[in-house]
This record gives structure tokens, C-alpha cells and sequence, in this order.
């Protein structure tokens, strides 16, 4: 009830002019421009996060270094932070005043970053907790067999944690595709260039225009959907092997 319901009642006020209002709504060029950006970009920050966030949740089980804990701990930070403070972060390290002499706001690259920095735990945290209960035995076979360390990782390793892999990426995408707070400050909003989805919907929303909201809204959500339902196939055909 607490899930279905308001989905029902959003499905609902994106048809209150029809089918044929429904498709005016989310073919609209505007609307298109905005779609088209928001899937492009999240898709590359899911893959992005889908090495970096191995890398780093491997760096963190298998090695030992000073600061260790804070490294752990600051992974976590962008799940504490509120998005429009990740925003902020992001427009002081890039924006016009950057100590780093990098000036990225309002263009899409901003856009990148800033989805970067509030979906990378999401990986993190899936790989974490499969690579400390993997059992390193087949591991140590391999190398006594005279495998590499690739061959060991590629064979071994991956197949073992790609469903936790993949279980990050599709929490990553489906909070990069619906992500405002963090956008709304670094991108500039401007129509055809920087615009997202969400930023879209929520400017119609405040003209006055509900049902072009709700409707693009709607297909974010069936969008975003679609995607939870692929990867959650492609994590059946993955640990198949297990089942077996």
C-alpha cells in the first residue's frame, strides 16, 4: 500500500487527458532532450561505478594501509550528506571559485560528477560483503597452478561477486536517473543542454502543468523499473551455477 498506491495515483493523473495527452506530454522536445541526457548520463555512471566501485570495495577487504576506517567511513558519507549539500560539495571543488582551477558548473560533465559522488557506495557496498565471505581457496589453487593474478580475478573472482556487481549498478542507475537535490544547484537547468528528467518534471510541476509532470514522471518510473527487472535477470542467469 505504502509503494503501490501513490504509483496508482501518479499512473492516474498522467491519463487525465489521455493517451493521446500522455504521449504529447513525453515526446515533447523539451521533454525528449531532457529523457535522452538523463539515460545517457546514468548509464555511464553506473558502468563508471561498476569498476570503480569494485576497485575500491576490493581495495578495502584484501588490503591493509593507514586510514584505512576513515576510507570505509567516507564511503559511506554520501548516503548521510543530503543531495543538495552533495550539490554544494561539488559546485565548491568546481565551480567558479574551484581551489583545483577546474570550472565544470552547469555543463553536463558537472552532472556526471556529482551523480559519481551520490551513487558510489552503492556498488561498494554490494561487492564489500561477497568478497569477505569468498573463500580464498580456489584462489590459492589457481596460483599454485601457476595462474595469474588476471586469470585468477577474470575467472575466479568475478564470477563470484558480478551479482553483487550488478545489484549496485541497477541501485546506481535508478538513483542517478531520479536524482534532483545534487542536480538542481551544479547543472544550471538550462533546456536542451543541461536539463534532466527530474529537473523537467519538477518545473512543470510548478508552471502549473501536473499531467506533463505525472506523465514523464510515469515513464521515468517504467524506465527505471525495466531496468531493476533486466539486471535482476541477468543476476538469476549469473548464480545459476549456484542453484545447480
Amino acid at each position: 500500500m505504502i509503494v503501490a498506491l501513490p504509483i496508482a495515483a501518479l499512473v492516474s493523473s498522467s491519463r487525465s487527458d489521455g493517451w493521446s495527452g500522455f504521449w504529447s506530454s513525453v515526446s515533447s522536445p523539451e521533454a525528449v532532450a531532457a529523457l535522452k541526457l538523463t539515460l545517457v548520463v546514468a548509464a555511464l555512471v553506473a558502468l563508471t561505478n561498476a569498476v570503480s566501485g569494485t576497485l575500491v570495495a576490493w581495495v578495502l577487504v584484501r588490503d591493509e594501509f593507514p586510514g584505512k576506517s576513515v576510507v570505509n567511513a567516507l564511503v559511506d558519507l554520501p548516503f548521510a550528506l543530503p543531495t543538495i549539500v552533495a550539490g554544494l560539495v561539488t559546485l565548491a571543488l568546481y565551480g567558479p571559485d574551484s581551489p583545483v582551477g577546474i570550472h565544470l558548473a552547469f555543463t553536463r560533465a558537472a552532472i556526471y560528477l556529482v551523480l559519481l559522488f551520490v551513487t558510489l557506495p552503492f556498488v561498494v557496498r554490494t561487492v564489500q560483503p561477497v568478497l569477505l565471505e569468498l573463500d580464498r581457496t580456489m584462489e590459492e589453487a589457481a596460483r599454485s597452478l601457476g595462474a595469474r593474478e588476471t586469470a585468477v580475478f577474470f575467472r575466479i573472482v568475478l564470477p563470484n561477486v558480478l551479482p553483487g556487481i550488478l545489484s549496485g549498478v541497477a541501485m546506481a542507475f535508478a538513483r542517478a536517473v531520479g536524482e534532483i537535490g545534487a542536480i538542481v544547484i551544479l547543472s544550471g537547468n538550462l533546456p536542451f543542454r543541461t536539463e534532466v528528467a527530474s529537473v523537467y518534471v519538477l518545473e512543470q510541476s510548478q508552471s502549473g502543468n501536473a499531467t506533463g509532470a505525472a506523465a514523464v514522471a510515469v515513464l521515468l518510473l517504467a524506465i527505471s523499473f525495466a531496468v531493476l527487472l533486466l539486471i535482476g535477470a541477468m543476476r538469476r542467469v549469473a548464480t545459476r551455477h549456484e542453484r545447480a
